[in-house]
């Protein structure tokens, strides 16, 4: 045995290499193949199939190792047909060009580390979501680091109720991957990012209260273990971390390969991989601390759980993007039933003018949830004193307007920010008439868009927000915000986009007919 442990090494080195070549081409080659609306659903299959994936082989190769005598033999064996049969499926994968045919590879592992980290911090968006992602393995690394030992040594079961909780573990990783299709409706949804984190921290504490004070016994198997209820709770935690983990990761994937440029996709994704190791790499060492200071398993993931919730809350304000769809991700899944029409007629590149109806104090945030990339909002100056969406709106980077006569300093300041989003190639929204509706009627659309359309003529995407008109944040009846619960929780509202109107052919009263006529609809 001891002339092949050198050969044993190597294989595993070469099996790391394959890992490490694989994962940047398998992820950027799915935005090449799908689009912005498939691109989650895509990684949630990636994510579900890998974590499927480790779980059968640790199954199977449990089993074959079993078999006396022969089973290191028969394992050998099914890595070589797995290899094959891995090749044969990779024939019915479509061919794809080269995003960037002219690159010079550097051989240089280090130097060509630094330019990979240095191409993902170009982006900000891009390189706190890589953080992210690393997070989530440091995250896992910490729990599926520690099955063995707390199986045997907490939960008193066999080897084969470690098993188990692998097992657990990656069907609600699958499970949360598969979930952030349907909860994203097609699209990028980073909101799901701070749900997933909550989650996470939520089950991650509950674990080690559910760990707690388990008697002592012999060896369970897993029949006796399962047959016990409290064991039940300590597998229901392990299912629904690992989901929320998955419903976190999923979106960033998606997010990091959409706002990416293609020539650099891959090595951005290089990059994630050399992050992800390193967060794990630090993960194992400070498991070893605490377990070095007599700190239990159970107290790990306590800890575990609380630094989540601390890593995140840091990750969201660093990067307010995440918690802002995620505000906007409850508002109208839980407050309102949120249906949007012609979605596709928001662009998903380039500078682009969005103007719509004003009737809620929501509004901005609607809009925010409807579109799948940031908007910068031009608002009244005044909204930005009601509490709480004054805050929210901050946070947003809304431009605050003022009428030019009232206050001209910030009247052409709001114009300048407006001015340097569209350079950048982003959307700005403006509410054309100018404050929120007193009677529920559109009003007049003044000319501050002409203003923009001026040095920047860009598309200008006509929208109408529907049945929004007596809800809690309208000023129906009066003061908005005055009567809770006016029309209840779910009621149904909407949000319609037009076709793209060329910079040439706008006028306000166009604007307004156009936004009419979809109100109508």
């Amino acid at each position: 045995m001891q002339a092949n442990v050198p050969v044993l090494l190597a294989c595993v080195f070469l099996m790391g290499l394959h890992s490490t070549l694989f994962g940047p081409v398998k992820f950027a080659y799915l935005p090449q193949h799908l689009n912005e609306r498939e691109l989650t659903g895509g990684n949630g299959m990636v994510e579900m199939g890998t974590f499927v994936a480790i779980l059968l082989g640790n199954v199977a190769g449990g089993l074959l190792i079993a078999i006396p005598h022969t089973g290191a033999i028969y394992i050998s064996w099914a890595c070589v047909g797995v290899a094959l049969l891995g090749r044969l499926l990779a024939q019915g994968v479509p061919p794809t060009p080269s995003t960037d045919p002219g690159l010079q590879i550097n051989w240089n592992p280090f130097t060509e580390t630094v330019r990979n980290l240095k191409l993902a911090n170009e982006n900000l968006a891009v390189f706190r979501s890589l953080l992210g992602i690393s997070w989530m393995w440091f995250f896992g690394a910490v729990f599926l680091s520690q099955f063995p030992s707390f199986a045997k040594e907490v939960l008193h079961g066999d080897e084969h109720v470690a098993s188990l909780l692998l097992v657990v573990f990656s069907i609600g990783i699958g499970i949360g991957s598969l979930m952030c299709e349907m909860l994203s409706k097609r699209h990028v949804e980073i909101g799901l990012v701070p749900l997933g984190a909550i989650g996470m921290s939520i089950f991650a504490i509950d674990l080690y209260f559910a760990s707690r004070g388990l008697p002592a016994s012999a060896p369970l198997t897993v029949s006796q273990f399962i047959a016990q209820p409290a064991h039940w709770r300590v597998m229901a935690d392990l299912m629904l971390l690992s989901l929320f983990a998955g419903i976190y990761s999923v979106p960033m994937y998606a997010l990091i390969q959409l706002r990416s440029q293609p020539s650099h996709r891959a090595r951005i994704i290089a990059a994630n991989n050399i992050l992800n190791a390193l967060f794990m790499i630090v993960s194992s060492v400070g498991v070893g601390v605490l377990l070095s200071l007599n700190v239990t398993i159970p107290q790990v993931f306590l800890i575990t759980g609380v630094l989540n919730a601390i890593v995140a809350f840091y990750i969201f304000m660093l990067m307010p993007e995440y918690l802002l769809r995620f505000i906007a991700f409850i508002a109208t899944r839980l407050v309102y039933r949120f249906k949007v029409r012609a979605d596709d007629n928001i662009p998903t590149k380039g500078a682009a003018i969005l103007v719509c109806n004003h009737v809620s104090f929501v509004d901005a945030v609607l809009l925010m949830a409807a579109s799948p990339r940031p908007i910068a909002f031009m608002m009244d100056h005044r909204i930005f004193q009601v509490p709480v969406l004054g805050w929210l709106f901050k946070l947003a980077k809304a431009i605050p307007i003022a009428p030019q006569r009232e206050d001209p300093k910030v009247y052409e300041q709001a114009f300048a920010r407006a001015r340097k989003v569209l350079d950048d190639g982003d959307l700005v929204c403006i509410f054309p008439e100018g404050a929120i509706t007193k009677d529920g009627e559109l009003g007049e659309f003044k000319g501050g868009m002409m203003k923009l359309l001026e040095t920047h003529p860009v598309p200008v995407v006509p929208m109408a927000l529907q049945n929004l008109w007596g809800s809690f944040f309208s000023r129906a009846e009066g003061n908005a915000m005055s009567k809770p619960f006016r029309r209840g929780l779910f009621s149904p509202v909407g949000l319609v986009a037009g076709e793209p109107v060329a910079a040439a052919d706008v006028t306000p009263q166009g604007l307004r007919t156009r936004v009419a006529e979809l109100l109508a609809t």
